[in-house]
């Protein structure tokens, strides 16, 4: 365990805002934790994980506690699935490729998603039609104020479309150390319906594919249109996709004929978000070192030595602007600090 006063966190999170951190702590073991959170109990603490699903507007007055925990084991296995258990440090990325190497199926189309392990259920993450709680098995807590474990199911975290109970009502009060996912050893359930992944595996010649074809495709699609973090600052997408009323989407259809959208329910329809910020005219627009980014609308982007609170003001104005032409509210995905 390694504690540091006064620090940047420009480095901690995919955004590149130079936020400062009063007081750092690196977690790399359960017992590091627990000792932090018994001994500093008047303490506040802010849990930073992969920093891949946050921006930073404001220094860090909190004790931040950086969980780098590290391990990926199956505890459990049966000849058609594996239960399989990644600690909280790890990169999503590189647990999804582990999984393929181990020819386990259900997180191909989650691959090159940022961000670390224990923040994925928190946002129940997801893309290219499968999220986080199709594979979910459970997770494993420390309270904060007690110190004690705490394991959820599926059911306990009450998913719901980038939601889960750990942005709501337990917001704060549990720290996730592990998570484990219920994964498919043979007659894996593949999904190429959704976006581009049908037309860019048929772009690869593949027309049997494996779920490794899957995660290529998908790879190959974000790399696409989505920026490097590692060049440009980012967080992935910062909006959701809005989910309207069939009344809102006919209205909308009326102006726009060809709105994109999907069907949710019989009485629900999901729009991008990211074609109605294009459509709104703000895809490619550049304010000095931040902006929207040419190539995927719901990208914001930190192209140098922008401020969390510069983009947080561009936020602001896309989302006013759409509402404002398409009666439409879309959310951030992203965290605002």
């Amino acid at each position: 365990m390694t504690i540091q006063e006064n620090i940047s966190l420009k480095n901690y999170n995919t955004f590149g805002v130079d936020a400062k951190a009063n007081t750092y702590v690196d977690i790399v073991t359960i017992e590091d934790l627990k000792t932090v959170l018994k001994s500093e109990t008047s303490k506040s603490f802010f849990i930073l994980g992969g920093g891949s699903n946050m921006l930073l507007t404001k220094d860090i007055d909190a004790m931040v506690l950086h969980l780098n925990l590290k391990g990926i084991s199956i505890t459990y296995e049966t000849d058609d699935y594996a239960i399989v258990k990644g600690n909280a440090g790890e990169n999503w990325h590189e647990f999804v490729v582990w999984c393929l190497n181990k020819n386990l199926g259900g997180v191909e189309n989650m691959s090159l998603i940022p961000g670390n392990i224990g923040t994925a259920p928190i946002q129940n993450i997801g893309a290219y039609g499968i999220e986080l709680k199709d594979v979910f098995h459970s997770c494993e807590t420390i309270n904060i104020s007690t110190q004690e474990k705490k394991t959820f199911s599926n059911e306990d975290c009450n998913f719901g479309y980038r939601e889960s109970v750990f942005k709501q009502t337990l917001k704060g009060k549990y720290i996730i150390t592990s998570v484990k996912l219920k994964l498919t050893k043979r007659n894996h359930k593949l999904n190429i319906a959704y976006g581009a992944i049908k037309s860019e595996l048929e772009s690869l010649n593949i027309t049997n594919p494996t779920i490794k074809d899957i995660s290529t495709a998908v790879i190959n699609i974000r790399q696409s249109k989505l920026p490097d973090p590692k060049k440009i600052g980012n967080s992935g997408s910062f909006f959701k996709n809005p989910i309207i009323s069939e009344e809102a989407f006919i209205k909308l259809q009326n102006d726009f004929p060809n709105a994109p959208h999907y069907v949710v329910s019989e009485k629900e329809i999901k729009v991008p978000a990211g074609w109605l910020i294009e459509t709104a005219g703000f895809k490619g627009k550049r304010f000095g070192d931040y902006g929207v980014h040419n190539k995927q609308a719901l990208v914001l982007v930190n192209y140098g030595n922008a401020t969390g609170k510069d983009i947080y003001e561009l936020a602001k104005l896309i989302q006013q602007t759409v509402f404002r032409l398409f009666n439409i509210k879309i959310e951030t995905e992203v965290n605002i600090i």
